[in-house]
């Protein structure tokens, strides 16, 4: 049996799209490990290619440079975190404290359970172009106004800044957690992110 009919007969009854949407999840999958372990800026197309197992003239069928794999790599890391502090937040019940610490909680597992996409979602993703600082607000605002619907729900006009502001303190309270080797343990972490973004529940004057 010939390779060509091994490899027919392992695509038989797989359409064209789902293959290249096969070739895109590996694609997404090796940039965020070749981030997380050499850092975005001296990664290149040819190493990420080599880390999924695919050639080079796949990438280019579904990224048009390095850079929109960047963003497409960070929002996949991204949102697949608020999801899991959403679903968190609701499995925690009614109290505003408990879907505060359920979040935070869920997030800083996240980022424990997969270093390399934490440095993805908190570092390799600053200061690369405008276009990429666009995807970074936008996943700073979601990450905000999800956060503000479980612990503030009954505010009539959002605060915005004071959403962003949260979000970026408990960023940096990970990336410190982070260069200490994740230490102090994570429900002291937990417990001092949690005092920051209870500021959200506080009623404005």
């Amino acid at each position: 049996m010939t390779s060509e009919t091994i490899v027919a007969r392992a695509y038989r009854g797989v359409s064209p799209e789902q293959r290249r949407a096969e070739r895109r999840a590996r694609l997404i999958a090796a940039a965020i490990a070749v981030y997380g372990e050499r850092g975005y800026r001296l990664a290149t197309v040819k190493g990420v290619c080599e880390a999924a197992g695919l050639t080079e003239r796949y990438f280019y069928e579904s990224f048009d440079n390095s850079e929109q794999l960047l963003i497409t790599s960070f929002n996949a890391v991204t949102y697949a975190v608020l999801d899991e502090i959403s679903l968190a937040a609701r499995a925690a019940g009614r109290g505003r404290v408990a879907r505060a610490r359920a979040m935070l909680d869920a997030y800083f597992r996240a980022l424990q359970r997969s270093p390399a996409s934490a440095r993805v979602y908190l570092v390799e993703i600053r200061g690369v172009s405008r276009e990429v600082d666009k995807a970074f607000d936008a996943a700073l605002r979601a990450i905000g106004s999800e956060v503000a619907r479980h612990i503030a729900p009954e505010a009539a006009v959002p605060d915005e800044l004071l959403q962003a502001g949260i979000v970026g303190g408990v960023m940096h309270i990970a990336l410190r957690w982070i260069d200490n080797g994740y230490q102090p343990q994570l429900a002291s972490v937990t417990d001092a992110a949690v005092r920051l973004g209870m500021v959200l529940a506080r009623p404005t004057t």
